[in-house]
């Protein structure tokens, strides 16, 4: 479930919401890294799939884990990673820890005028947003 921080142990240096802020302004870097030209509900769709593979045991269950696995985001392969987040992808973030999901619970997402892995295109697709694609 989105919201659910199950995978994380313990509460040192944890807000609230169970992520720390280290936590949260990496997913938010992903965020702006990923979808800063998408509509909002796309931006907070992105934060939600990266929720969603904490949840997911085909993934690592860090935020670092999620975000850096080899291949998973683009933003991380092109350094876009690093640039500073603004405001609208931080609110977005929030608003995919405090529940919300356009996804319907995806994990994977893309382009479709951008991809270049034929693996991607044999997921099942379940809606699009702005330009991606959400998948399961």
């Amino acid at each position: 479930m989105v919201g659910s921080q199950s995978t994380y142990a313990g509460n040192a240096g944890k807000s609230s919401s169970g992520f720390s802020q280290n936590d949260i302004r990496l997913i938010a870097n992903a965020v702006f890294g990923e979808s800063r030209g998408e509509p909002y509900v796309g931006q907070i769709a992105v934060a939600a799939v990266i929720l969603n593979r904490l949840e997911d045991k085909r993934f690592p269950n860090t935020v670092s884990g999620v975000i850096f696995q080899p291949g998973a985001f683009t933003a991380v392969a092109d350094g876009q990673i690093y640039l500073t987040p603004n405001a609208k992808a931080k609110k977005a973030v929030m608003d995919a820890i405090d529940g919300t999901d356009p996804t319907g619970g995806c994990s994977y997402y893309f382009n479709p005028q951008t991809a270049t892995s034929k693996w991607i295109w044999s997921r099942p697709q379940v809606k699009k947003i702005g330009k991606h694609i959400f998948c399961r």
